[in-house]
């Protein structure tokens, strides 16, 4: 990596970044609370999605202080749809250390803040450096793609010493007194600019004139990656199970995929009507009526599932089930994308 060439960042990109940054929620104010609630919401997740979300959440959660304090359904239910659940329950984890640790206010030392649950070596940068004015990177996958091009980097940046260089080069650059704005445009131009998958915006790029990559009319080789692995399939069939106008749920179980989430009971592997009506009554339910067999997928990061659903009423109610209404769906059940998808028709 060539350190010198990342010298030009700050004049390049905090001009650039003044007239282009987009307008979003979170760039209204550099409350600490409000930067590391959206930094977790936008990991793993487009812009437009968290949008409706960070809003809603700060309208029923407006301190950390409340966060601490929601019983977890409702941060859940909060979260729900937005995918990734680890991420509320470290985010209400973090609240209350930061009430029983620090008195309810947000540290102000990168340690502190490093040590938060479910905040990683991005995210501490990101909070430091935008609410603190910190010389603090926050390196994540768009800004190694961008130094990646500018420098026209041989090196895997999934390697973790590949990204801990770039962090400390560029860390080496941080102009004092506009590092929040300069970590904004860092990450600006990676998501909006220096685009992945062969489609970057080059003639739009305040780095143009000193990327080598585009110089060198070589920008789809960058950045080098490893080959990522498949992901898993499994099989699984659903029961959307209805009694006297509610639908059963059980809860997941406390660690692992979707962990602590509500769930349709479900068997792993595909059954046939005659088996899945016998799982049915395995789960202390009489089936009385078949409504509908229907199939649809859902993807992880790691695992995909091909669910078939069969949609039954049913006579007797087994007590290790929680049977609901749809209101109470609507409004206290946190139910995963996965599931709830079959409640959309």
């Amino acid at each position: 990596m060539e350190k010198n060439r990342l010298k030009i960042l700050p004049q390049r990109l905090l001009g650039w970044y003044e007239t282009a940054a987009r307008d979003l929620p979170w760039r209204v104010d550099r409350v600490p609370y409000h930067v590391w609630l959206s930094e977790i919401m936008l990991q793993q997740t487009r812009v437009e999605a968290v949008k409706p979300y960070y809003a809603r959440f700060l309208a029923a959660l407006p301190t950390i202080q409340d966060l601490a304090n929601a019983p977890y359904e409702q941060v859940q239910k909060l979260w729900e749809g937005l995918g990734y659940y680890s991420r509320a329950r470290n985010l209400q984890k973090a609240a209350q250390v930061i009430c029983q640790e620090h008195n309810g206010v947000f540290p102000t030392e990168y340690e502190s803040i490093r040590a938060l649950p479910g905040i990683g070596d991005y995210t501490a940068g990101a909070i430091s450096s935008i609410c603190f004015e910190m010389p603090t990177p926050a390196v994540d996958g768009n800004v190694l793609r961008v130094i990646s091009r500018l420098c026209a980097m041989r090196e895997c940046v999934d390697e973790p010493k590949v990204k801990r260089a770039v962090t400390d080069a560029l860390r080496a650059v941080y102009p004092e007194g506009s590092c929040g704005s300069f970590t904004q445009s860092l990450m600006e131009l990676g998501a909006t600019v220096c685009l992945p998958n062969g489609a970057p915006k080059c003639e739009a790029c305040p780095l143009k004139d000193d990327c080598r990559a585009y110089l060198e009319h070589n920008v789809a080789s960058f950045p080098v990656r490893k080959t990522k692995k498949g992901r898993r399939e499994e099989e699984l069939t659903l029961f959307l199970l209805y009694c006297d106008g509610k639908l059963a749920l059980r809860k997941r179980p406390g660690s692992g995929l979707l962990a602590g989430l509500w769930e349709f009971p479900y068997v792993l592997g595909t059954l046939q009507t005659d088996s899945a009506l016998q799982a049915v009554r395995d789960f202390g339910c009489e089936p009385v009526n078949l409504r509908s067999v229907r199939e649809k997928g859902h993807v992880f990061t790691h695992v995909e599932w091909k669910m078939r659903a069969y949609d039954l009423d049913v006579r007797a109610i087994d007590d290790d089930l929680v049977w609901v209404t749809k209101k109470q769906l609507q409004e206290e059940y946190a139910l995963p994308t996965a599931f709830r998808q079959f409640l959309a028709e």
